[in-house]
């Protein structure tokens, strides 16, 4: 349950009762560590500065001596959150970019996520690691890519990916309160463009149907459901085209019962996401629903995802990332349009 909601709630609601993305985030960090003193955050300029995008920004302040501010060492990062999980600790870790997560990647698929089994579950390593990604904001190098597939594929790693605000509060604080490891996907692109109500109850993990539609689902996660939404629209208001959207919120694991009933319900399927298409998570969900639902769902089920190159410069961006015509293109195709 979210419990009741402390102080930090109420400054950071506008008048209107809606957030953004990024003051949800900065609310379900500071009620996290208003319930449990345990709890310590950790990461580059996430202390004085209040973090680049400034989602820890007060936070020193209100609850000095448990927000450090480290080296530029992503390795480390995520190492010392396994020593201070180990010792008692609920270490809540920003990667500035999940771009840079590779630098991590030792730390967190060999060492934070088999903890748990290393040691025959004597120790659970209560560990979040929260990292902005995505496009959208014409960034350099490293700083927009979409590697949510790579840390999926990890065992003992679950993967949340909020698109709204409740979302972005309620699961942060289910991830500090996992007793195993979380890597938290924040997208960067929709931190101050998308408003919302915080939530006043559990929302659980599963998948959760934003649009209905009777014609065609379109499955997706992260800021990808934002253009989900937007081709969803233009299907109904330009073809007649009903197209319901699923937004997964939970990548690892994945919810197949509430992923199975919407896709059997329509039939047609797109998959969307930023990530490019080769082994890309939209590639496993295709494969769920063909081996669960081959006499059910028309095939084939379609992809819209980037393409297989490195992320390009910021003003060929655009070309790059799913689009909501690109959608709409593969909607269409789906329908036999």
């Amino acid at each position: 349950d979210v419990g009741e909601l402390s102080a930090l709630r109420e400054v950071c609601v506008d008048v209107d009762g809606e957030v953004t993305l990024l003051q949800a985030v900065r609310g379900g960090l500071g009620d996290a560590m208003a319930e449990d003193d345990r709890v310590v955050l950790l990461g580059q300029d996430v202390g004085r500065l209040g973090g680049v995008f400034r989602a820890t920004e007060g936070l020193v302040q209100r609850f000095p001596g448990r927000v450090f501010d480290t080296p530029l060492a992503e390795g480390a990062i995520v190492g010392a959150s396994v020593g201070l999980a180990i010792g008692g600790m609920v270490p809540v870790a920003e990667i500035q970019f999940l771009g840079f997560v590779h630098q991590a990647f030792h730390q967190i698929t060999q060492q934070l996520a088999r903890y748990r089994f290393r040691t025959r579950g004597r120790y659970h390593l209560p560990v979040t690691i929260r990292a902005p990604y995505g496009g959208g904001l014409r960034m350099p190098e490293f700083h927009p890519d979409s590697l949510e597939a790579q840390l999926a594929n990890t065992p003992g790693l679950k993967v949340f990916a909020p698109a709204f605000p409740d979302d972005a509060y309620a699961l942060l604080r289910a991830a500090v309160l996992d007793p195993d490891p979380v890597l938290f996907l924040e997208p960067q692109r929709l931190y101050r463009s998308v408003r919302g109500p915080l939530p006043d109850r559990d929302l659980g993990l599963g998948a959760r149907l934003r649009r209905d539609g009777d014609d065609l689902l379109l499955v997706s996660w992260g800021p990808a459901v934002h253009t989900c939404l937007a081709a969803a629209q233009d299907l109904e208001e330009r073809y007649a085209v009903r197209a319901a959207v699923l937004d997964l919120r939970c990548l690892s694991p994945l919810d197949d019962a509430c992923l199975f009933e919407a896709a059997a319900a329509r039939r047609r399927v797109v998959v969307v996401h930023e990530g490019v298409r080769t082994a890309g998570l939209g590639a496993e969900v295709v494969a769920r629903l063909q081996e669960a639902l081959a006499g059910a769902v028309s095939l084939p089920i379609l992809r819209v995802t980037a393409p297989d190159t490195p992320y390009p410069p910021g003003w060929l961006e655009d070309h790059f990332l799913p689009s909501a015509d690109k959608v709409v293109a593969a909607g269409l195709k789906a329908v036999g349009r």
